[in-house]
Order: structure tokens, then sequence, then C-alpha cells
């Protein structure tokens, strides 16, 4: 989906340009991939734009900066009230967010410390990820022949942005073979996650999804799909999964702040179906939480006009 340009872009304290957010050639992360980033969306609401768990984002991105051995010069408060005036500057009432915080010029080589830590902060009206029919119809997946990288490999906790290349090389085949989506198993052939969401199984009407030690990100819209199974009465269990496990589920889907909620309707062809009471129910209660119209969510909610 292409980018839809807006007018400023928060780089290193200041509002500058869209056209004038440039770096140099040699940026350190541009060669080695050790940069780290986020993926946030803000709704509109009736009290103006309004971030999903923005605080616990920029949280997340201070942690996987220290995993990279990256020390963010700007505090999470300050990233948080940066992101706010960026929105406020683009005048969009929803859009995604992308803050960035990369090993800048200066240095080149395998040793990443003598470099700059920089952070950019991004904001676009962007659609559904995985499309509107995807979000009611649900989505294809196929089983990728590419592996989840072990966490002793690479800091699989981190959202890395050299760390994506492996999600991207599973997308690309998922979208080659004729698919919506794919999902990664891990190296020893348990279920991970998807290219960029994490996934969920509904067995005998209990909510299953793979432990963070099967290398799945520990996502926050998966935390807030299991609040709102949880308060609904299910049971929500971190449980390994087998491929079969998919094949065989009575309901599936994805989610994660990008794709929000997205039902999986088949993988590698074998049907699971019309999305379920199960996935339409939280799928249902999550779109109300982000636009403001749950109480009891409301602290997931943070106002671009509050300052």
């Amino acid at each position: 989906m292409p980018i839809e340009k807006t007018n400023k872009i928060w780089m290193d304290g200041e509002l500058v340009d869209w056209d004038d957010a440039k770096i140099h050639v040699l940026t350190h992360t541009l060669h080695y991939g050790s940069g780290v980033f986020e993926g946030i969306r803000a709704y509109p609401t009736s009290r103006g734009p309004a971030v999903f768990r923005l605080t616990d984002h920029m949280r997340r991105l201070h942690d996987s900066a220290s995993l990279l051995y990256m020390e963010i010069p700007y505090s999470v408060e300050e990233l948080v009230e940066a992101t706010k005036a960026t929105i406020r500057a683009c005048e969009v009432d929803s859009c995604y967010i992308r803050p960035l915080a990369y090993l800048g010029y200066g240095e080149m080589g395998l040793n990443p410390l003598p470099c700059p830590v920089q952070v950019s902060i991004a904001v676009w009206p962007w659609g559904t990820y995985l499309g509107d029919e995807g979000i009611e119809r649900g989505v294809r997946m196929k089983i990728s022949t590419w592996r989840r990288m072990d966490p002793n490999i690479n800091p699989v906790a981190a959202k890395g942005t050299g760390i994506y290349v492996n999600s991207s090389l599973a997308k690309v085949e998922a979208l080659h073979g004729g698919y919506d989506e794919a999902i990664l198993l891990n190296t020893q052939g348990s279920v991970s996650e998807a290219t960029g969401e994490n996934v969920f199984v509904v067995k005998d009407g209990v909510l299953l999804t793979p432990p963070l030690s099967s290398g799945a990100l520990e996502g926050l819209t998966r935390d807030s799909v299991m609040t709102i199974a949880r308060d609904f009465g299910y049971e929500v269990r971190e449980q390994e999964l087998l491929r079969t496990d998919l094949y065989l589920a009575e309901e599936a889907f994805l989610c994660g702040t990008a794709a929000e909620v997205v039902p999986i309707r088949e993988v590698d062809d074998h049907e699971i179906g019309d999305p379920g009471e199960i996935t339409r129910k939280i799928q249902e209660s999550y779109f109300a939480a982000v636009h403001g119209q749950v109480e009891k969510y409301a602290d997931w909610l943070e106002y671009a006009n509050d300052r």
C-alpha cells in the first residue's frame, strides 16, 4: 500500500518538512540493519486522534534498542509527546505511526558502538493492512519454507530492522504462491508467528497462542486480545502448536497493530471457513476499544490533543 505523504516528520527533536527528512547514504543502519522500530496506530474518536497503547510501544522501542546495544537519547515520555506533536502537525484524524531508532552516519564496520543513535517519527493515513475483505471474510495462509530465527541467532524479542528480512522472505513466498500471508515455524517445527502478526487458534472453545519461547514477538495487540478474550470468559492458553493444529482449528485469527484482528480462512488449502463466533466477538470488541467506545479499555488510548 503506497505511503500517503503528510506535512511533517519528527527527526531528532525537530519537526521537518516531509521532503527534507533525509539521511546520508553511508548511514550505518542502512548497511547492517541495526535499527529498531515500532508500528503504532491512531484512530478517530470523539476526543480527536487516539493512539493505541502509545507509551507501551515506546517502552518496547527502548527495550528493543537495549537488546541491540543502542541507547536512545530520548526518554519514553519525550517520544510519546513527540508522537502527539507529529500527529497534530500533520492534521490527521487517524494514521499509522512509525518510530525508528537507527545508527547514523560517521563510522563504518561491524562495531556499532561509535555510531550516533538517531530517531525519527513519521505518521501517515493507512488503511487495512490485509485488506477490507481480509478483515471481513478472512485470509488465506501458507506455512512458509523459511523458518523463524532461533532466539540465540538473533534477539527476536526485538523489533529490529534487519531481523525482518526473515519475515519479508516469507511474505514474498506466500504472495508468489497466491496466498495473503505466511506463518513461520521455528527451528523445532512449532508454530511461531506470521510475518508481522501473532497467531491464535480456537480448539474446543479455548484460545491457544504460541508462547514467546516459540520465537513469537510479545505483541501488544496480542496482549490486548488475551485481555478481551478473558473478559468474555474464554480460557486463553499459551501453548506450543503444530501446523496440524492450524489445519484442524475450529477458528483461527491473526492480530497485530498493522493488521489489527484478521480471521484466518485457510492454511495450506485446509479450509477453516468463515470467521467464527469467538473471532468475531474479539474483533468487534477490539475495534470498539481502539475507537474509544469501551470504558474498561480506556487506558489503552492516549489522545494526540492532550498535552
